[in-house]
């Protein structure tokens, strides 16, 4: 699949919506409750995201990445403690937008539908082009072929395709990620790294990562919130420190990207090393 560019950003989103968002989160904690049982997901969080920063959280599975991206969504609520999500820029609210693992399509809307229906109901969109921003993300995923099909008739990675295009073209004030790239081929993947970076570089807006992959966080994020094993806290906040626009062909042969990708990895073998000793078969 040939690299995704960005190409008449300013000519199709006309009097752009610029807002971004920071996010106060202090001593916060998430607890499931099922009958007698007693399950934590994460427990005292406490931490910043910076307005218009590009910020991953990583961590074993388990540790409550999802549950707490689920809650700054308002898609779940904490158990205690403060959650603040601050738009800026101005005194509307903002927007979130957010990226499952799996696409969200509807079934019974074409591709094409299916991206301009969430624009139909965004009041950003109000006297945009919303066919021209429909094709041109469509064209930027390397879909036009199947503009006029249905979910089911997609592969799953294509699938996923659309719902990221979806979500890049309602333009949110913040972008909440949710490994929406752990099913796709690895060209794919790259290619919808470099496209979700060239957009975060345009607009500035605030993108919050979820992910498992060391790689992916380095060459995305301007921070990594590392996660300890459940239940989930705060182990460390690592800052990547590169120079942007980043190329990952480029990047990944510097010494100061290895270095980054050997910290993280050491942080979370700590983490998953309990977990090994605790599994391990007697001799």
């Amino acid at each position: 699949m040939r690299a995704l560019r960005l190409t008449n950003w300013d000519a199709i989103h006309s009097k752009p919506h610029k807002i971004s968002m920071q996010i106060s989160i202090a001593h916060l904690n998430k607890t499931f409750f099922r009958k007698e049982q007693r399950t934590i997901a994460y427990e005292n969080l406490n931490f910043q995201i910076r307005q218009g920063e590009f910020f991953c959280i990583l961590g074993p599975s388990g540790c409550g990445k999802t549950s707490l991206l689920r809650t700054i969504a308002g898609l779940e609520s904490a158990t205690s403690g403060e959650l603040n999500i601050q738009p800026l820029g101005s005194a509307k609210p903002g927007t979130i937008g957010m990226v499952f693992q799996e696409h969200g399509l509807f079934p019974w809307m074409t591709i094409r539908n299916n991206i301009r229906f969430l624009l139909e109901n965004n009041v950003h969109m109000v006297n945009r082009d919303l066919d021209a921003i429909v094709n041109e993300f469509i064209k930027l995923v390397g879909l036009t072929t199947f503009a006029d099909y249905f979910p089911h008739q997609l592969s799953g990675g294509m699938r996923q395709r659309v719902s990221i295009a979806r979500s890049f073209a309602n333009e949110p004030d913040l972008l909440l990620m949710d490994e929406p790239f752990v099913f796709l081929d690895y060209q794919t993947r790259c290619a919808l790294h470099g496209l979700l970076l060239e957009i975060w570089q345009r607009k500035k807006k605030t993108v919050v990562f979820v992910t498992h992959d060391i790689e992916e966080a380095v060459f995305l994020a301007d921070r990594v919130l590392v996660m300890s094993a459940h239940p989930g806290t705060v182990k460390t906040i690592v800052d990547i420190n590169l120079l942007r626009p980043r190329e990952f062909l480029t990047l990944r042969k510097l010494p100061v990207y290895q270095d980054k990708v050997s910290e993280l990895m050491e942080l979370l073998r700590e983490e998953c090393e309990p977990f090994t000793r605790n599994n391990k078969q007697p001799a």
